[in-house]
């Protein structure tokens, strides 16, 4: 789970492709790769039938220029389960089956003592995963079908048809692979709660 703010000016704090911290530190090396162990390589983790998942709680690692780690975030992976009754109850997702859902909610908190701007948080679908339509709340901004471009939701492409002509589709939220808020400016202290769920696919449907 990722963002992006700024206070004079843009300052990213990572992408769809999760890259490693700037800061050099160990311990934010440690904690940047069990974020990508969750959000990038959920599928490689397959142990018998099932998926391995996890729980991240950490600090997003900002630009060297801004040490400081003005905006922690913390990140939950439950799983979604249908009761007898019709409704649902979240379960702690320490394995996941094909078909499953695993909603995930990302916390996030200015603990600066000043405002931070344009916080944008943007969540990866991972790999092996495709988005529930409409699962998503509060409701996204943009969407992304590779992880690096974003367009305002809902994505549209051209497609040809047989007879040479192009027309204008929707793109299914299926084909998402990343979403993003924007939550705007948040005041010192402030906090704001984004979530998803994602439906494991089979690793050859």
């Amino acid at each position: 789970m990722l963002a992006t703010t700024d206070r004079s000016g843009p300052a990213e704090f990572g992408n769809a492709n999760l890259p490693g911290t700037q800061n050099g530190t160990n311990d934010m090396k440690a904690m940047h790769q069990k974020r990508i162990n969750l959000l990038g390589h959920l599928t490689a983790g397959v142990l018998g039938a099932g998926l391995v998942l996890g729980s991240l709680t950490g600090t997003a690692a900002p630009k060297a220029q801004n040490p400081k780690n003005d905006l922690a975030i913390s990140l939950t992976a439950r799983k979604v389960v249908k009761l007898a009754d019709g409704k649902e109850r979240l379960q702690p997702a320490d394995r996941a089956f094909p078909g499953e859902v695993i909603q995930y909610d990302a916390l996030y908190l200015n603990q600066s003592e000043g405002s931070l701007n344009n916080v944008s948080p943007t969540l990866p679908i991972p790999t092996g995963m495709v988005l529930v339509p409409e699962s998503a709340s509060p409701t996204p901004t943009e969407a992304s079908l590779d992880g690096r471009t974003f367009e305002r939701i809902p994505l549209k492409r051209k497609v040809r048809l047989p007879n040479g002509e192009e027309k204008e589709e929707v793109v299914p939220a299926t084909e998402y692979r990343a979403l993003r808020w924007h939550v705007g400016d948040m005041a010192a202290g402030a906090k704001t709660t984004v979530s998803a769920r994602t439906r494991l696919i089979p690793a050859n449907p």
